[in-house]
């Protein structure tokens, strides 16, 4: 019958010839950088995390499968827990040396 993703931006076509273009699709027109052309900024937050203190990983450029492989890479590596998403990396707590060596020694600059 066909895909069964939400179809984006239309709801009904009367059109015969109509293409529907899927989620799927436009998902990842990205391409991931190499590490070494990469330039990640790793920072402390504490703003709406309720006074938590968290690490935050912004700058990558990619795909979401890639963010989400370097976000657990990054949580194992630390041994807490965190999250991937909107092309940004939060790892609970303090952090920051530990990130930065692990970065480093996967070929990214931070």
């Amino acid at each position: 019958m066909g895909k069964k993703n939400k179809a984006v931006g239309v709801v009904y076509s009367t059109n015969p010839d109509f293409q529907y273009t899927y989620e799927d699709d436009e998902q990842d027109l990205v391409e991931t950088l190499p590490p070494h052309q990469q330039k990640l900024n790793v920072n402390i937050e504490k703003k709406n995390r309720g006074g938590k203190v968290a690490t935050v990983v912004k700058g990558f450029v990619g795909t979401t499968d890639d963010l989400e492989a370097l976000a657990k890479k990054l949580k194992t590596k630390c041994g807490v827990g965190g999250a991937a998403k909107d092309g940004i990396i939060i790892i609970q707590g303090d952090c920051v040396p530990k990130v930065k060596e692990i970065l480093t020694a996967e070929g990214y600059k931070c």
